[in-house]
Parts: structure tokens; sequence; C-alpha cells
């Protein structure tokens, strides 16, 4: 006949449990790997956001200045007639009046019509976060039709410029931000300031048409905490020079 082995008769090791010291060592233990998980998770968000926005700045940058170039590539000088010199640079804002290809739809067909538009680049102190920013911003307006309209434009682009409504605001993009910027004109062989002597009177003597120069050369300084810093020059060159770069 088998006999059963009394419990009380057991090996000790056979129904002793965790003590209360090892159950808080455990419980440390595993509070600390939940801190160190989160940790190394939160680094990684901070490191992916840094990188989105580095990247959108970078691309921001670079649709920006292909703006710029397409701006000053459909400058159109006609507008001179209505009263606006169609390029003109005072130090705070660069302002121009441009061609567009309007696209319209009515009922019959569809019809691309010409438009002009005032086209503004300038720059804007900003304050976000208690730190100061500035901004390069480009402003364009709705087409215009007439010559009241194309000087309300060239006016409001003034307007926007130095003191900005919020209406005005609505028609802005922010490029870059930035330490300063310069812009030059190439004539008779040489560059010189924008706001030299030599560029104050771009028109053709004895006739109302706006002569643009042969080159304009942006210098961009970028402030410092960017995925790209410091100077950048773009240049563009006249289609009567030799072609645009």
């Amino acid at each position: 006949m088998m006999r059963t082995l009394s419990t009380k008769y057991m090996p000790r090791h056979l129904h002793a449990g965790f003590t209360l010291v090892e159950l808080l060592i455990a419980i440390v233990i595993m509070a600390l790997l939940a801190i160190l998980s989160w940790r190394g998770l939160d680094g990684m968000t901070r490191v992916q956001t840094a990188t989105q926005a580095n990247t959108d700045g970078v691309l921001a940058l670079q649709a920006g200045l292909s703006q710029w170039q397409a701006d000053l590539d459909a400058v159109t000088v006609q507008a001179n007639v209505f009263g606006v010199p169609g390029l003109d640079f005072d130090g705070q804002v660069l302002r121009l009046t441009r061609r567009y290809a309007e696209t319209g739809v009515d009922t019959k067909n569809t019809t691309n019509d010409d438009s002009i538009r005032v086209v503004a680049w300038s720059q804007r102190n900003t304050a976000e976060s208690n730190i100061n920013k500035t901004q390069w911003l480009r402003w364009q307006s709705a087409p215009v039709k007439t010559r009241s309209e194309l000087q309300a434009a060239w006016l409001q682009a003034k307007q926007w410029a130095s003191t900005a409504t919020e209406d005005d605001k609505k028609g802005e993009v922010v490029v870059a931000t930035i330490d300063s910027w310069q812009v030059f004109y190439y004539r008779n062989d040489a560059w010189s300031n924008a706001l030299s002597s030599a560029d104050v009177d771009s028109r053709v003597l004895g006739s109302n048409t706006l002569t643009l120069p042969d080159g304009i050369r942006l210098v961009l300084t970028l402030a410092p905490g960017q995925a790209l810093v410091g100077a950048i020059t773009r240049d563009w060159v006249s289609s009567t020079v030799g072609g645009n770069k």
C-alpha cells in the first residue's frame, strides 16, 4: 500500500514563494526598463521631428529660390506705361510686375488668358516663444485688369512690407529664416548695390519704358540653427544677355 507524503514533511524549497523584498526589486527593475524605453522612444521622436523640420526648411528654401527665378523671368516692363516702374527695390522691399498665364473654364471651352500681378519680396521680424526671428517673405496680389487696380496693388505691396495688415498677410508665404538679404544689379560690366546712384533712374531717356538690369544678384544670409546656414548667392541674368541661369 502506497503512502502519501504529508506536506508537513515536504522540503522547504517546494512550497516557498517570493519575498516582499524580491517583489520590490522586480518592480523597481521593470520601472527602470519602462523609463529607459520611454526615453529612447522620446529621443527617436525628437530626432524624427527635427529631421522633418530641417527637410521642410530646405524644400521651402529651394521652392522660394525657384519662385524668385520665375518671378524675374516673367517680369513685364510694359506696366511702366500705367504708372508703375515694373521693377523697384528700395532696400526694404523688391516689387515687380509679372505676367501670369491664367487658365479659365467657361461653359464652352477652356481659355488661357495672360494677367498681370504685383509680386513683392521682403523680410519681417517676428517673435515666437520669446525668440526674435527674421523671415524672408513673398507676397503677390490678385490679378489686376485696370490701371487703377495695378497702381493700388503696387501701393499695397509697399504697405505689406512696412505695416502688413491681416488681409495683406493672406497673400504672403514664408520662405526662410534669415539674418539679412541684399540685392545687387549688374550694369556696365560690374555689380553694384541696387540702391546706388547709378541704378536710381533705370528708364530709357526720352521714353516711358523701364530697362531691366543685365543681371540681379540675391544674397541671403541664413540664420543659425537650421539645416542650411551661411550665405547663399543666386544670380539671375536677363534673357537679352544670353539666357537665364
